[in-house]
């Protein structure tokens, strides 16, 4: 019953839609590592936590279903929306704990992660679903030593919303791009 009941309050998001790629792959190959992957820089071995990216296994993203293309103007691009779906911080102040480990991180400090939705509130991410929560190092950089921590992603977060609400960009599309590789798609849009 507990095992049941914790599933369903940490669920009922939906897949990241997937008819169209992620953002291309024509970045540099230290921005190109999949969740869950490693890459050899300078003959050292980088996990993909390491330059901010999730294991995709254990956070591959979920949407909302209630925000979809038709009814941006009153989900995802009304004012507030985020803050009135966001989840409390005890719930997910417990559930970066729980995914510290899981995700094995040699530093359990929780002060040095954000519980990230990895699909943001912002672009109709699930806001309760782990699927699409993890613990989001504050600091993070890339093999060429360029951080890739959690204030880069806030800002391309920001740069996608802004066009999803000005109609420059598809909600689906800003989706894929957070969920597929959000470092490249950072890149890609000129690094926000």
């Amino acid at each position: 019953m507990i095992a049941f009941s914790l599933q369903r309050l940490t669920s009922g998001g939906a897949p990241v839609p997937s008819a169209v790629p992620p953002v291309g792959n024509a970045q540099s190959d230290s921005a190109t590592v999949r969740p869950g992957e490693t890459t050899v820089a300078g003959g050292t071995e980088t996990a993909a936590s390491e330059i901010g990216l999730p294991d995709g296994k254990l956070t591959p993203g979920a949407v909302d279903p209630a925000a979809n293309q038709g009814n941006v103007a009153t989900t995802v691009c009304k004012p507030g929306w985020a803050k009135s779906i966001r989840p409390p911080s005890a719930y997910t102040s417990a559930l970066k704990l729980v995914q510290i480990v899981e995700y094995g991180y040699a530093d359990r400090n929780p002060s040095h992660y954000q519980e990230d939705h990895l699909v943001p509130l912002e672009l109709g991410g699930a806001p309760r679903d782990r699927r699409n929560l993890w613990p989001e190092p504050n600091v993070a950089v890339l093999p060429d030593g360029t951080a890739v921590g959690s204030t880069q992603k806030d800002a391309l977060e920001d740069a996608l919303h802004a066009r999803v609400c000005d109609g420059s960009l598809a909600l689906d599309e800003g989706q894929r791009m957070m969920a597929g590789n959000w470092v490249t798609a950072w890149e890609a849009a000129g690094r926000p």
